[in-house]
Formats: C-alpha cells, sequence, structure tokens
C-alpha cells in the first residue's frame, strides 16, 4: 500500500462526508486489506454515469490493495429502496433482478479489476434468515427510529402511505455489513440513514463498525438535479461514442470541473493544471473535449474516442451530417401533406408533437440547414428532405 497520507488524501477525493475520519485513518494505518463494501439493487438493466461514482471510489480503494466487495442486492431488490420516494416502489420479480444483476457485472467490470473484485448476492444470506430471524432483525429497532428517516418522515406528514415491508430495507442493508464484516461501506448521500444502520447492527453483533464514506449525487446534463434515467439527464455507459459525446459537449463548463472531480481518473495535479490553462485563457471546449474522449474510452476504448471526436468536429465544426443518420419514408394524411410536428413525431425525433412544437419555438429544428419558425408548416408528399432537431438527431424523410 502506499504513503497512508497519500492514500487517505486520494480516497477522500470527491468525497462528501465521512463518519468517521479518525476511525478510516486508523484502520488504513494498521496496513491490512479492508473490506469496503458498495450495494447496488439492480432495479434498471443500464447504469449511468451518476452511478459510477461509487464505483470509481471503489476502484480506488482496489488500486490501494483493499478487498473491494461489490454486493449485487437482490433480496433487497425485490423490497424495493424507498430512499428519495414519496410513493411505495414496485418491487422487482426474481427474473427481472437476476437479468438486470447480470447486465451489471459486465459493465461494473468495464471500471473495476474482475480479478480482484468480490461479487456477492444479498440473498445468500438473506434467504437462510428465514421468517424467524426476519422477525429478530425486525426487533433491532423501533418504528419511533425508522421514522427519523427524513423520506419517512415526509411520506407520514404529508398523508402518503408507508408500507410496513420498507421499514425493513435499512435493516437488511444493515445486515449486509454483518454478514460481510465490512470495514467500510460507501453510499450516496442520500444513503446517510440505511449507511448508520449497518453501524448500529455491527456494534450489536460485537463487530468493529464499519466506517462510512458518502459520496455526493452527481448532477445531470441539466447541472440542477440528480442524474437519472426519468429525467432524462443522464449519460448512459451504454450509450454510443457518438452520443456520450456529444451529451459531455453539452454540459456546462462549470458542471465540467464537478464531473472531472467524480468522474475523471486523472490526477488532481493533472485537473489543476487544466484549470489553470483555462483561467489563463484557454478553451474550455478543448479541456471538454479531453474528458469525453476519457470517459468513451474507458466504457469503449480508444479508437472509439478519436472516432467520436473525429464526428464531433465534421458535425458541428464542419457541418457535416452523420454517417450514420437513419433514412425512412413517412405517409402524408389526406390530401397530401403533413404538419411538422407529426412528421417529426413520425420520424422519431421527438417524443410528441407538443415537445415539437416546443423545439421549432426554441429554434432547434432544421430542415435541410435551414431553421424552421413556423410551428404550422406542411410538408407535401414528394418531397426528401435531412430534419434535424437539437444538435444530435438527425433523419432523411421520403414524404410518400
Amino acid at each position: 500500500m502506499t504513503d497512508v497520507s497519500q492514500a487517505f488524501a486520494e480516497i477522500k477525493r470527491g468525497a462528501e462526508e465521512i463518519l468517521l475520519e479518525d476511525e478510516l485513518l486508523e484502520k488504513l494505518k494498521q496496513g491490512k486489506p479492508l473490506k469496503i463494501k458498495a450495494g447496488f439493487d439492480p432495479t434498471a438493466p443500464d447504469l449511468h454515469l451518476g452511478h459510477t461514482v461509487l464505483i470509481n471510489k471503489l476502484r480506488q480503494f482496489q488500486q490501494l490493495g483493499h478487498e473491494v466487495i461489490f454486493l449485487i442486492g437482490d433480496f433487497t431488490g425485490m423490497i424495493g429502496d424507498p430512499t428519495g420516494k414519496n410513493v411505495t416502489r414496485k418491487p422487482l420479480s426474481q427474473d427481472d433482478v437476476l437479468a438486470n444483476a447480470e447486465t451489471y457485472k459486465e459493465q461494473v467490470f468495464k471500471i473495476l479489476d474482475p480479478a480482484k473484485t468480490r461479487v456477492e448476492f444479498n440473498s445468500t444470506w438473506m434467504e437462510p434468515l428465514g421468517a424467524a430471524g426476519m422477525l429478530k432483525l425486525a426487533s433491532r429497532q423501533t418504528v419511533a427510529r425508522m421514522m427519523e428517516r427524513d423520506d419517512f418522515k415526509k411520506r407520514y406528514a404529508g398523508g402518503q402511505a408507508i408500507a410496513i415491508h420498507e421499514f425493513m430495507y435499512p435493516l437488511v442493508q444493515g445486515w449486509d455489513s454483518v454478514a460481510l464484516e465490512a470495514d467500510v461501506e460507501l453510499g450516496g448521500t442520500d444513503q446517510k440513514f440505511n449507511l448508520l444502520m449497518g453501524r448500529e447492527l455491527q456494534k450489536g453483533e460485537g463487530q468493529r463498525p464499519q466506517t462510512v464514506l458518502m459520496m455526493p449525487l452527481l448532477e445531470g446534463l441539466d447541472g440542477v438535479q440528480k442524474m437519472s434515467k426519468s429525467l432524462g439527464n443522464y449519460i448512459g455507459i451504454t450509450d454510443t461514442p457518438n452520443d456520450m459525446f456529444g451529451k459531455i459537449m453539452s454540459i456546462s463548463d462549470d458542471l465540467m470541473w464537478r464531473y472531472y472531480q467524480l468522474l475523471s481518473f486523472k490526477p488532481l495535479e493533472h485537473i489543476e493544471g487544466l484549470k489553470t490553462k483555462v483561467a489563463e485563457g484557454a478553451n474550455p471546449r478543448d479541456v471538454k473535449i479531453e474528458l469525453a474522449k476519457e470517459l468513451i474510452a474507458r466504457f469503449h476504448d480508444e479508437a472509439a474516442a478519436e472516432g467520436a471526436h473525429q464526428e464531433f468536429i465534421n458535425r458541428f465544426q464542419k457541418g457535416a451530417l452523420p454517417d450514420d443518420m437513419p433514412e425512412l419514408t413517412i405517409a402524408a394524411a389526406d390530401g397530401g401533406v403533413i404538419a411538422i410536428a407529426n412528421l417529426l413525431k413520425e420520424a422519431g425525433l421527438v417524443s410528441s408533437t407538443s415537445e415539437a412544437m416546443r423545439m421549432i419555438k426554441q429554434g432547434a429544428v432544421k430542415i435541410d440547414g435551414e431553421k424552421v419558425s413556423d410551428n404550422k408548416l406542411t410538408i407535401t408528399a414528394g418531397s426528401e428532405a435531412v430534419y434535424q432537431v437539437g444538435k444530435r438527431k438527425f433523419a432523411k424523410v421520403t414524404l410518400a
């Protein structure tokens, strides 16, 4: 392991809170590999960059010589994590959980070393616990203690239902730490209650309590709300290189530094050097390109990163059209015409006609490179043109 002070500085990079720092420093000074746990409920098949903030931190621990445990919550996934939810979350079926878990493993090994990663499923110890064991676990906490959780408190105050099984989620997550004898557990800032539950249960079992390290929630492309598929402000790690490049280039210059801090593997000294260059007049766009290429190379490869960069130059700096643009034929309505909003929707360039109207109003719709300003425009049968919405959506449409 490297010098303890250097290791500690790397571990603290980007962390929002460590409970307790002195404990973690003492554990590091002992010079023994620590068990580092992070749990993920496989609630959807694909991960986005927001999920990788924790995985990146696992990688840092792994590189420092510690034992990384990637815990797949196949049991907790069937409960449904209530964190941040104002309604009871729909539990997943066992088939859904297992299918999603397989894709998770494939994706996280783009960051973690599979040979040095211990993958566990919490059903391994939770299912043998049985009904009697679950009741005993439930007796470890009171309803009053559970109601200290912010999201439960808000739902109760607002008259929204809280299902009994949701109280079990923090207890099961905490019991995972007991079963694994975790030294450190990683989680988002919204997981504080659950993470501290692990400490309490470990103390009750006579174990040394885990240190809790909380990472911030990564903002999405809008720079305001946390990255989320449901909000549409995400960058998926299975996105195509071109989509990934375009999305990263669309973020604000301020948000770029946040992404560097939480997503880049470049040394802190390198990032500070980039900040100095921008402060001295360098174009932030070039720094953003460096970030985009680093992330694309991680989830695809170097050639894909270079290709996406070249495609970006061709499309946006030289005005060229994408090579992979879809070509389709759409039938005109009665009278041999179709409204522009309907055409854009049928071409898959927008999700609804109302979105089409909004994009036209914003000046984000072009036909053969010419901006459309009339949202009542109609297109006549027999026409063929390239339609563009925003910076990345293109389609060559023939109206039959």
